[in-house]
């Protein structure tokens, strides 16, 4: 397997945390965002953006970079307040959360994607969006990795609850599968009911 060279900071000298979430487009579970402090010499082979990564390779790195980061955090934001203030706030105070629960605190922030605002408590408040940056940081990458394998535990557990919508699978995406279950079976609690799916709207035929 190809090696991905990730980049190591931004800002030399500068104590840096990347920021990413995980589910941001499903229909049920929470999403999930992580903030990752990273030691300055860190590298693994393995380390890329987790959605181009097996669940085998994610949850090997998961376990090191619990172990090995200088601070990491991992926040859940619910179905039910991304229902009350959207799915974009939601992942950006989980993104925040996470950050305010770091120790030491970072100077600087590195976020993936291209939305983020400041926040009180958080020093400075100085920070950088990085579209893709799950693939050019590797603390980014690392925070994916915690954001995505801490999501896929918690749906899991979840499908052992509600079988019927297959969620070890779809993890809460619009399947084929999950949208039949939502047709036969209804909406549970942990279903973004601000969510609305074409498949599921009423016809006049």
């Amino acid at each position: 397997m190809k090696e991905i060279s990730l980049l190591s900071h931004f800002r030399e000298g500068v104590l840096e945390a990347g920021c990413d979430e995980a589910g941001r487009g499903p229909l049920a579970g929470p999403v999930y965002a992580a903030a990752v402090i990273l030691p300055a010499d860190f590298h693994h082979p393995l380390l890329n953006d987790s959605k181009q990564m097996s669940a085998r390779h994610r949850d090997e790195l998961r376990e090191v970079i619990e172990k090995e980061a200088v601070s990491w955090a991992v926040e859940e934001v619910s179905a039910e307040e991304i229902d009350r203030i959207n799915i974009l706030n939601a992942s950006i105070a989980g993104m925040q959360r996470a950050v305010l629960r770091l120790n030491p605190r970072p100077d600087f922030l590195l976020i993936d994607g291209n939305r983020f605002r400041p926040f009180a408590d958080y020093g400075s408040g100085d920070y950088m969006t990085v579209v893709k940056g799950d693939a050019t940081y590797a603390s980014i990458a690392a925070a994916s990795v915690l954001a995505k394998t801490w999501r896929d535990e918690k749906m899991r557990a979840l499908a052992r609850e509600f079988p019927q919508y297959g969620w070890e699978r779809n993890m809460g995406y619009p399947t084929p599968e999950h949208i039949d279950a939502i047709r036969c079976y209804g909406y549970t609690s942990w279903h973004r009911k601000s969510f609305h799916v074409k498949e599921l709207e009423p016809t006049l035929f």
